[in-house]
């Protein structure tokens, strides 16, 4: 059973909680602090009953560390009882005991962030944070409901994707899932951690190696916008069903997302703080959905010739774009070039 009519969006995430038993120098969010700025436990089961209205099927929990939430448990088993199909991100720590039992009880599909090998993983978070991962990994895997390895890629652990492939096939994930460096929160304070565009350059393409090697088993995936360009150059199969119907890496703020946050703001991207599209205790998701569609932000984004130098004249802007946050965290401008793309446009080639 799925949300009530047709869904304007799978999935709606809410990043339950900023806190967090880690303190990762990428991270965008996440505190070791608690924060007193969390919905109350009423909002979120009302919240969970908007995203059933909605229409979604899909209920997606973030933080920091959701499992520190107390009444995360209470929020899940009400959004199953909708029918509504729940999906989390943890870092591992806490699955365990009781936290375990209702993650298998709810049948919870779920997700562990790593960073890459043993070394690099442990310089991120700690030592011992990456045998917490695995061990996590291996419970889940065991009981049918390990979901997905979500990695962030820096300079650490870029060349760390085939480690994180592989153990995401040896444990029978779904789905692999590589977001890139995008210095919003903490990470704002550690622009030196991102990746080069050429470095960025390289790991695509490995990636790209690795999803026709893995053919689905897991699917291997990318948040960001330029693999798509890159899957075009290589001359991927069923492109346009792939591009459609599988990748995740287009940028969303031209109307294509839509999150909730810890203080209950809505948000039409999962890392861009500077706009939000109301509050769900005032305005309802269809409200803001409905509003995201049509606002003047939105209508021009979704026009690429509002872009920028070399995103505007790019042949592949079509399919990619860029990641606005980036560019306007880097330039100033959210129409601007994205620094972090090391491709050069036939038209620049050729001048």
């Amino acid at each position: 059973m799925a949300g009530k009519g047709k869904e304007p969006l799978y999935m709606v995430t809410w990043r339950c909680t900023k806190t967090c038993n880690n303190n990762c120098l990428y991270c965008s969010f996440a505190s070791t602090l608690a924060t007193t700025e969390e919905i109350s436990t009423e909002r979120a089961i009302r919240l969970v009953d908007q995203v059933y209205d909605f229409g979604a099927s899909w209920f997606g929990i973030s933080g920091g560390e959701p499992l520190l939430r107390r009444d995360i448990f209470e929020v899940i088993s009400h959004a199953r009882s909708l029918g509504l199909e729940v999906s989390l991100i943890t870092n591992g720590f806490f699955v365990e005991g009781k936290n375990f039992d209702n993650l298998v009880r709810n049948e919870v599909h779920t997700a562990i962030s790593l960073d890459g090998t043993e070394a690099t993983n442990d310089s991120m978070r700690g030592k011992g944070a990456y045998a917490k991962g695995v061990a996590a990994i291996k419970k889940l895997s065991k009981d049918g409901i390990f979901d997905c390895v979500v990695t962030t890629l820096t300079k650490a652990n870029y060349k760390d994707v085939t480690h994180v492939v592989n153990l995401a096939t040896e444990y029978a994930a779904r789905l692999v899932v590589f977001h890139s460096y995008i210095p919003v929160g903490r990470a704002k304070e550690h622009l030196d951690f991102a990746p080069s565009p050429q470095q960025y350059e390289q790991v695509w393409n490995e990636l790209y190696d690795l999803m026709l090697k893995t053919q689905g088993k897991p699917d291997v995936n990318v948040y960001c916008p330029f693999f798509a360009r890159v899957a075009k150059e290589r001359g991927m199969p069923n492109f346009e069903d792939w591009f459609r119907n599988k990748f995740l890496g287009r940028c969303t703020m031209d109307g294509g997302y839509m999150g909730v946050i810890q203080n209950g703001d809505v948000k039409p991207c999962g890392f861009n703080e500077q706009y939000k599209l109301g509050n769900i205790r005032d305005k309802t998701l269809k409200e803001c959905w409905n509003d995201l569609q049509t606002s003047p932000l939105s209508l021009r984004l979704r026009d690429r010739s509002n872009l920028k130098g070399k995103c505007r004249i790019c042949e592949y802007h079509e399919i990619c774009g860029g990641c606005r946050t980036r560019a306007e965290i880097y330039t100033g401008d959210i129409f601007e070039s994205d620094p972090a793309c090391a491709y050069i446009p036939k038209e620049l080639r050729e001048t």
